[in-house]
Parts: C-alpha cells; sequence; structure tokens
C-alpha cells in the first residue's frame, strides 16, 4: 500500500491548463501534464482541469488515497465579467423608515453595472421597511423581481454588517423557491450601501456560471476517487474549499496571477520586490512587500469593490511582443504578439531554415499598424521578431530558462531589420529590449512610491515561460537584483498545490482596543478553520487604516500540518552570505547581530544608518530594511523595549511626523506592524499577540525607518 502524500495544483490559464503534483513531505514535483484550455467544451474550463488532473494521475501511477491536497486557479469569474456572461440580479433593499429608509432605497438600487468592454450586469430593485420585512413580503418581492428577469436575487440591508437577520431571511426565502442568493453582508463586512450592495451584485451575476463549473469539477473529482476537499485559488493569494467558493465565486477573480505569486513565494529568497508573470502577450505586475503580496480592492468596469485581489498592473508585453519599425527607426514592440499573428519566434526557429531572411511589414489583425516587423526565409516560411529573440542576442537567457532558444537564428533573423535601422544587431537587440523596459519602469516606480520600497531593497522577480526575455535586461539598466525561481514556468500550478488557506474581516472599528483587535482575530481564524485550516497553523495579521478606521484581519493556516522544503536549512555562515548578497555587500561588511532558533538578524553599516536583514532557518530573507535597529529581549520586556526602538527612529521630515515600521519575530512567526501613526495604536495591536505568549519566550523586535525620496 502507498504511503505517499501528495499535494495537486492545477492553474488554468487563457491558453494552457497545467497541472502539477508534489510530493508534500519535501515540494519535489513528482508529475507534470499540460493540456489547452477548454474554454468551448460543454463544461467549461472545468473539462481543462480533469483531463489535466487525470492524465496526471494516470501517467505518473498516483492512488487517488495518496492526494491529501487538490486546488485550481480558474479564470471563469474574470472571463464571465469580461464576456458578459452574466445573470440579471434582483436586489431586494432593507432599510429602517424615515430618512433613514429613503437613503437606503437610494442606494441599494443600483442602475445596470457597465462592465467597461461594452457589456452590463443588468439590475432590478424593490425595497422593504424593516417593520414589514416577513417570509411573506420576501416571497411576494422575490416573485416581483422573477416577474422583471431576475435569475439570482442580492438581500442588501442598510447596516446588515451590525445584525445580518433580515438578509438570511430573504437567503431562506429565496432558496425554499430554488432562487440563487448572495447576502451583501456575507460577502463584506464594511460600511457603505452601495459599494457593499455594488460588489453583491457581481457576485450574484456569476453565481449560476461558476456554480455549473464548480459542481462539474467537483463530481469529477469525486468520480477520480478523491476525498479531500477540492479548493479554490483565491485572488488574494489564498484558497477556499468549493463550498465557500459557491457562496462568494467572486472573490476567485485574479487568481491566475495569485498562483503564480504564491509559488514564487516558495522560492524567493527576498521579502521584498516587484513581481513579474510574463507570458508570451501579457506581463502581470505586481509587489511583494514583506514576503506577502500585496492586496487590493478590485475595480470592475470602473466601480470599486470590496473585493479583495492582488494590486495587479497588466501590460501588453511579454515575451512574445513583437517589434515595429518605421522610417529606418525602431518605434515599438508590442502589444501584438507573435501568437496573435500565427508566427512562430526566429529564436525557436532551426538554424538550416534560416535561409536569405528578408524583412516584411504587416499588419498582424484588421486595423493594426502596418509596421509590425516579420522575416521571410527562402522556403516561404516566415518568423518574427520577439523580446525573447532579442535578449537570447545579447546572452541574456541561460541554458536552464524556458526562455533559452538558438541565439544564432535569432541573429541571422536580426540583420535585416539591423540594416533597415543602420545599426549592428546588439544595438538592435538593445534597443527592441529598451522599448519593452521603457513601458515596464513606470510601473516599477509606481508600486515602489505607493508601497514605500526602497531601491535596495527591491528585487524584480519573473515567472512565466517569458521571464528571462524581460526581467534580466531591466535589472540590469536599474541596476537591481533579480531572481527567477526554479520551475518559473510552471510555478502557477506549484503555486496552486502549496497555497494557504485564507479568510479576510474587515470591520470599521474607531480607536480599537486590545479586546476588539482580539475578537476580530478570532472570527478570521475561526473562518480559516471552518474552511478547513488546521487551527494550529492559522496565523492573523492584523492591519489598521488610520484615516478610515478599518480594522482588517488576515488568517492563513494550512490544511494540515506541511513542509516547506524541509531539507533547505542553512546555518549562520550561508545565511551571512545570503544576506550579504541581499545588500549587493563584500562578506566582511555584513555582521551577525542577533541569532535564536530560527532567525539570524544581520547589520552592514552604511554612513550613519545601519541596513538590516533577518534571515530565517530555510535561508529566507524575511524582512530587508535600509535604516533600522533591532534588539532580542523576553516576551515579558516587549513593551518597554518596542518604546526604545519607536523612539530611536522617530523622525520628522519636512515638518511632517514619520514613524517606524515595527516588526516582531514571536514564536517561529514574522509579523509586520507597518504604517502605525503612534505609539499607542501600535501597542492595542501588539498586545494581542502576547496575551497567551509564554513570559520567557525569546522575541526579536526590529524598528525600521522607511526614506523614499
Amino acid at each position: 500500500m502507498s504511503t505517499r502524500k501528495i499535494r495537486f495544483g492545477i492553474d488554468v490559464g487563457g491558453t494552457h491548463t497545467k497541472a502539477v503534483a508534489l510530493d508534500n513531505d519535501t515540494n519535489e514535483i513528482i508529475g507534470e501534464s499540460i493540456v489547452m484550455t477548454s474554454h468551448d467544451h460543454e463544461d467549461g474550463v472545468a473539462a481543462g482541469v480533469i483531463e489535466c488532473f487525470e492524465n496526471c494521475m494516470r501517467e505518473y501511477n498516483i492512488d487517488p488515497d495518496d492526494v491529501v491536497f487538490i486546488a485550481h486557479s480558474t479564470t471563469q469569474a474574470t472571463n464571465a465579467l469580461l464576456e458578459g456572461d452574466v445573470a440579471k440580479v434582483g436586489i431586494i433593499g432593507m432599510a429602517g423608515g424615515g430618512l433613514e429608509g429613503l437613503l437606503a432605497k437610494s442606494q441599494s438600487k443600483l442602475p445596470d453595472i457597465d462592465l467597461g468592454t461594452g457589456r452590463k450586469i443588468h439590475t432590478c430593485h424593490t425595497f422593504l421597511k424593516l417593520k414589514d420585512v416577513n417570509e411573506s413580503s420576501v416571497k411576494m418581492a422575490i416573485e416581483d423581481l422573477k416577474q422583471q428577469g431576475a435569475s439570482v436575487i442580492v438581500a442588501s440591508k442598510a447596516f446588515g454588517v451590525d445584525s445580518i437577520a433580515e438578509e438570511n431571511l430573504v437567503k431562506d426565502v429565496a432558496e425554499k423557491h430554488d432562487m440563487m442568493v448572495t447576502v451583501a453582508s456575507e460577502i463584506s463586512k464594511l460600511y457603505g450601501l452601495t459599494r457593499r450592495t455594488r460588489t453583491a451584485a457581481i457576485n450574484g451575476s456569476i453565481l449560476p456560471k461558476m456554480l455549473d463549473t464548480a459542481n462539474s469539477t467537483e463530481t469529477s473529482v469525486r468520480q477520480a476517487g478523491i476525498s479531500v476537499p477540492l479548493m479554490i485559488m483565491r485572488g488574494d493569494g489564498g484558497v477556499m474549499d468549493v463550498i465557500e467558493m459557491k457562496k462568494r465565486p467572486v472573490l476567485t477573480m485574479l487568481s491566475g496571477p495569485a498562483a503564480s505569486i504564491m509559488g514564487a513565494l516558495m522560492y524567493l529568497r527576498a521579502s521584498n520586490g516587484i513581481y513579474f508573470e510574463v507570458g508570451g502577450t501579457s506581463t502581470n505586475i505586481g509587489v511583494i512587500k514583506n514576503g506577502r503580496p500585496a492586496v487590493e480592492y478590485t475595480v470592475v468596469g470602473g466601480h470599486r469593490t470590496y473585493i479583495n485581489s492582488l494590486d495587479v498592473r497588466v501590460l501588453g508585453v511579454a515575451g512574445g511582443s513583437m517589434v515595429r519599425a518605421k522610417d529606418n527607426i525602431l518605434v515599438d514592440v508590442g502589444p501584438r504578439s507573435a501568437h496573435i499573428a500565427g508566427l512562430k519566434y526566429a529564436v525557436y526557429t532551426p538554424l538550416e531554415e534560416i535561409v536569405d531572411p528578408q524583412l516584411e511589414f504587416f499588419s498582424p489583425k484588421k486595423g493594426d499598424p502596418a509596421d509590425y516587423v516579420r522575416i521571410k526565409l527562402a522556403s516561404g516560411k516566415r518568423v518574427t521578431l520577439t523580446n525573447s529573440c532579442a535578449a537570447n542576442v545579447l546572452g541574456l537567457c541561460q541554458p536552464d530558462d524556458y526562455s533559452y532558444g538558438i541565439q544564432e537564428s535569432a541573429r541571422r533573423c536580426m540583420q535585416p531589420l539591423a540594416d533597415y535601422l543602420g545599426i549592428s544587431v546588439e544595438e538592435t537587440a538593445q534597443q527592441i529590449l529598451h522599448k519593452a523596459y521603457e513601458k515596464i519602469h513606470p510601473v516599477i516606480d509606481e508600486f515602489a512610491e505607493k508601497y514605500r520600497l526602497e531601491h535596495d531593497q527591491m528585487t524584480l522577480v519573473g515567472v512565466g515561460g517569458g521571464a528571462a526575455a524581460l526581467i534580466p535586461y531591466s535589472s540590469g539598466v536599474m541596476k537591481l537584483n533579480y531572481s527567477i525561481p526554479k520551475y518559473a514556468e510552471v510555478i502557477s500550478s506549484i503555486g496552486v498545490a502549496l497555497a494557504m488557506i485564507r479568510d479576510v474581516v474587515e470591520r470599521v472599528i474607531p480607536n480599537p482596543t486590545t479586546e476588539e483587535i482580539s475578537r476580530i482575530k478570532r472570527e478570521a481564524a475561526a473562518l480559516a478553520i471552518k474552511n478547513g485550516a488546521v487551527p494550529s497553523t492559522v496565523e492573523v495579521h492584523i492591519e489598521i487604516d488610520p484615516q478610515s478606521s478599518k480594522v482588517t484581519a488576515i488568517a492563513l493556516g494550512s490544511n494540515e500540518v506541511q513542509a516547506t522544503d524541509l531539507s533547505l536549512k542553512v546555518n549562520a555562515d550561508e545565511a551571512r552570505e545570503i544576506a550579504a548578497q541581499s545588500m549587493n555587500a563584500k562578506l566582511e561588511e555584513v555582521e551577525l547581530l542577533i541569532h535564536q532558533d530560527i532567525f539570524y538578524v544581520f547589520g552592514r553599516k552604511v554612513g550613519d544608518k545601519q541596513q538590516l536583514r533577518l534571515v530565517d532557518h530555510r535561508g529566507f530573507v524575511k524582512v530587508q530594511c535600509s535604516n533600522a535597529i533591532g534588539t532580542a529581549c523576553k516576551a515579558r520586556d516587549w513593551e518597554s523595549n518596542t518604546k526604545k526602538l519607536w523612539d530611536q527612529q522617530v523622525s520628522y521630515r519636512r515638518e511632517m511626523l514619520s514613524t517606524p515600521d515595527i516588526f516582531l519575530c514571536i514564536n517561529g512567526k514574522v509579523l509586520d506592524f507597518s504604517n502605525s501613526l503612534d505609539f499607542n495604536q501600535l501597542t492595542v495591536v501588539m498586545r494581542s499577540e502576547f496575551l497567551e505568549a509564554d513570559p520567557d519566550e525569546d522575541i526579536i523586535l526590529i524598528s525600521s525607518r522607511t526614506e523614499i525620496l
């Protein structure tokens, strides 16, 4: 009988669906399968998910009893909204009488929601005063909305986040009459009736499509003999079980980029950086800050929602972006790609086929400029020049990179373009990549400013098949470190397989107390546990927005206690080398300041500042700061030591108070208390971490002064 434990991750991309089977104990890849994404199948993308999964099971002799975890990302929610494949939504607004009722009636009556693509979510509306809400009145309201063409009901009550009883009554009545329903206060616990209702309406509009896919996938998984819960990737980087997804499918938006970044974090030894998922046609760019992906509220068709997903920018430049030239000048790279034009890359064309290459200009699609470049060969075959070709010409792609090709093929095909431009092949390749860099650079600068990333802390992280086509050149120009993790081309599937169960609770709490912080942490942890996380693995991170008084509790946990590269363990000397590399410093310049069981803290003096790196026992840089101090102490002394570090790092900049970022290492965890505006707020949040701590436990405190010019 097999004793293997296998984790399955399946990523649904625009072109391919990829499955990866990982050994649960070592995270070693033991099986892979790739099929075309089944957009046009009667079962939708679910058919590709199952085909990919079953191929991998069969080809690598994996027994169903070996599978301890299975999850997949999905493009279904995003595609349904992009394509307008949505249901009409009937909204039941509810509130008290008087002015409250008048306002709530207006705020819950949404116009059709423009999706920004010429398509809309159509809505209809009715309103009930709270004193009139009962089973009979709700039934009549639902019948009225059905007569108006609604196939999904949204229940939205003013201040429903404080008392959800009436919304739940609507849910119960709707389900009795076989109507799908979304409860607005289950989607978000934040105030703002219009925005909460809109978020619920978007969720409701994709329920029919998503339920069909979820049911089809779940049925097929069960028929394959898999008994563990089917998990679905969320757009914020976690997973939830399929039962929860059926309630809140909107949370799966952007789950593809989320899968990639979570996979990259498993191999990334830097805590801050700009993340690139580089395909053939487009590149998703996001942020890693203090070891976590940056998350933002999603905007749908220009409308802000309460849907958490990765903060991502999408650029029409990637590994397969084609070159454009006019009047003997290189004018652009992209947005059309070789894939869109139906052409092969020159760099992947066998050298013997490159005979008498001739430059041609063409329009890839009707209405496109006629300045895209392709190369006609003596055989009549046509290929094209891309960023991948240029990167290979300049020797930036290594043999292990997915983008690596035949350099001489690329050079021969680029020669006609170089002759047209009147420059060398190398200069031509340089210009091609610089055109791509000019699109990337502003996004890096924007994210660095938004998330307070200092230049010496940033690493460019590239995943996806086209990563080596863009990242080495861009990092060289910006003088930044870069990393292309192992298995970059299947990193999304790995990210799905290793993703943690995640849930978020948000509340508006002016001047929160330690008890209120503890309460919201327990609520978030309970949701993660309900979703399948083992209680002992759950960690909760607290964020406070002082401007809106919004308190966010983010709970992360594993579905079982699992290893993350147990074989990966570094000693003090190896950790010091990692810290030195992260600082771009010589080894002798880096000093070990603190060492506890799991963590090393290294410092390097630069003038009157101290660079600092916190490295864990696996060699991952968990905290990196340009100007920081740290100390080790017992848990009982946390508050006095935190006050000392705070006072030492508080400063005034342009006559404004600049407060430090505080990090706490306790019980093997690194907790981030950045962006606290005053010490009292900081201690209220931190105190919740020490309520059950052993007073004699060793902890590490770090205080960092962020200086963005």
